[in-house]
């Protein structure tokens, strides 16, 4: 009896210590969702939309260019040594391709100049022989009209440059995603179920779907109006053909309106959070649908957008971060969640 009385004891005292610690945090959680909430300050990788803003901008400026000299401020960008970098100054770009995520320049004599920007890497069209001054300078591709420079902000050094010869060598860099537009209905649904993954993680993978991030795949799956913790084998049919034509539409608008932009001017700030955007980078503001406060799931460097009403039945999908700690007081619903922000 002693002990079953020292058990109950303990069972209370820890529930009204998570009970506690819920209240904290949901007063946290509340002052994290003003009226106007703070932008996120998480980076992305450039995707699909992005390099192809990058690939317009570049078509105009190098294209039939010689590059006069590749220079580096940081040794550890440069990922190969065999072709040598020399191997392509004097010769001219012959044209330009994406290669998943990647950006690759094609010069005369079947070479390839590389260039993976990973999440912190952006390019800068600067007056010729521009100064690599400051740590965030990576390299400058220079050309007789301008220098392409390579930035990287943040003290990781993900970015790299492959100096590639051939088309085999080339694909070797491909990690093998198909191209939504190149692909049919039947094509997309079979790549995203090889494996049984969640929608999130099966749109974002670069095996499976080419150009595709974290940004555009919160867009996508506003789009189609699909959770993104659903199982791609168990979508149904019409989910499908949603989810497919989100894809293709979301992805089209955003290449067509940053090339749009890209013509006019140089994109030297491109960014995974624009004002425009449904869901993705605009937690506590109101989805442009049903107007219902953006959740998110936040997990390592990445974040997850999504609308509750739209998207997931009402249902708020748990955050590694705060359900740990709440455990069984974690919110389920919007209802709950909106009672945990009162306490």
């Amino acid at each position: 009896m002693l002990m079953l009385a020292i058990l109950a004891c303990t069972k209370n005292i820890c529930q009204a210590q998570r009970l506690q610690l819920a209240a904290v945090r949901g007063a946290q959680h509340k002052s994290r969702l003003p009226d106007h909430p703070r932008p996120c300050k998480l980076l992305s990788v450039p995707e699909l939309p992005d390099i192809s803003a990058y690939l317009t901008a570049l078509e105009s400026r190098i294209v039939g260019q010689p590059i006069q000299q590749v220079r580096l401020a940081s040794p550890f960008l440069l990922r190969t040594v065999e072709p040598p970098l020399a191997s392509i100054e004097g010769k001219r770009v012959r044209e330009l391709r994406r290669i998943g995520k990647r950006i690759a320049i094609g010069v005369e004599d079947d070479l390839w100049l590389v260039l993976h920007l990973m999440i912190a890497g952006r390019l800068h069209w600067r007056a010729v022989g521009a100064e690599l001054g400051g740590r965030n300078y990576l390299a400058s591709t220079d050309f007789p009209n301008g220098s392409l420079v390579l930035t990287e902000a943040g003290a990781k050094r993900r970015a790299s440059l492959h100096v590639i010869k051939g088309e085999e060598g080339l694909h070797e860099l491909d990690p093998g995603g198909i191209d939504v537009f190149a692909a049919s209905l039947a094509d997309f649904r079979a790549a995203l179920t090889a494996e049984n993954r969640t929608l999130k993680r099966a749109l974002t993978d670069p095996r499976i779907l080419s150009g595709i991030g974290n940004a555009y795949s919160d867009e996508i799956l506003h789009a189609a109006q699909l959770s993104p913790i659903n199982l791609t084998r168990k979508i149904a049919p019409e989910q499908w053909e949603r989810l497919f034509t989100a894809t293709r539409e979301t992805l089209q608008r955003w290449i067509d309106q940053l090339r749009a932009e890209a013509r006019s001017s140089f994109p030297e700030k491109v960014t995974a959070f624009r004002k425009d955007m449904a869901v993705h980078g605009r937690y506590g503001q109101p989805c442009p649908r049903c107007g219902e406060k953006i959740q998110r799931i936040r997990y390592a460097d990445n974040e997850t957008n999504y609308c509750v009403r739209c998207q997931t039945g009402g249902k708020v999908l748990a955050d590694r971060s705060l359900s740990r700690l709440l455990g069984d007081d974690w919110p389920r619903t919007l209802d709950e969640l909106e009672a945990l922000k009162r306490k």
